[in-house]
């Protein structure tokens, strides 16, 4: 009994801690949010093309075409863990070869057009990347995530990968992230909540 109360004492303690954690977050994105310029091209409406999700039947193809897409989204994903701006800059240039140099000739018309509509946003998200402070990087990566889920979906990987969720990621509505590896490594707070959230489902 006093093992069952102790645990309970726990869990409370740790859920009152993450959410002074957010309600500090949630007063550092207010302030960013004040003093921000779009000085880099940001924009506070660059979720808009997600309010509707796209309709994608996910393949189960195991695609070698789109590896290099996807070893150029883990090396922002995985420089924004470090809390590393130049990392996930280089990771975005990375992403943004990888696009220019996919071979579409063997993509149907269906998902060709489908394609070109998700790589069109994808980059604009990784130019941005590029050149943005780590906050917005951040925030472009969310968007990005949504674009590499439904590439995959679309074509295919060979790679095993997880999809992980962090509910307190895009001001508390919640976001997803791609990872190789099993484990918690949240890009969206590295260091401050490195593991926050969870793993939805596993690709491959």
């Amino acid at each position: 009994m006093k093992k069952s109360i102790y645990v309970l004492v726990v869990i409370a303690l740790t859920f009152t801690a993450c959410k002074n954690e957010k309600k500090t977050e949630d007063h550092h994105e207010s302030e960013k949010t004040e003093m921000h310029d779009n000085s880099d091209g940001h924009h506070d409406n660059d979720k808009s093309s997600h309010d509707e999700e796209r309709n994608i039947k996910a393949s189960s193809d195991k695609n070698s075409a789109t590896s290099a897409m996807i070893d150029g989204y883990l090396e922002i994903k995985n420089g924004l863990v470090s809390d590393d701006k130049s990392a996930a800059a280089k990771g975005g240039k990375t992403l943004l070869n990888a696009f220019a140099s996919f071979d579409m000739s063997k993509l149907s018309g269906d998902q060709h057009k489908e394609y070109m509509e998700i790589v069109e946003n994808a980059t604009e998200q990784a130019e941005h990347i590029v050149k943005s402070p780590i906050d917005h990087q951040r925030e472009h990566f969310e968007v990005l995530s949504e674009d590499m889920n439904d590439i995959i979906a679309l074509l295919g990987t060979e790679k095993t990968l997880f999809q992980d969720f962090c509910p307190m990621a895009n001001k508390g509505k919640g976001a997803m992230w791609l990872s190789e590896f099993k484990e918690i490594k949240n890009p969206f707070y590295g260091s401050k909540m490195m593991e926050c959230g969870k793993v939805q489902k596993q690709i491959n």
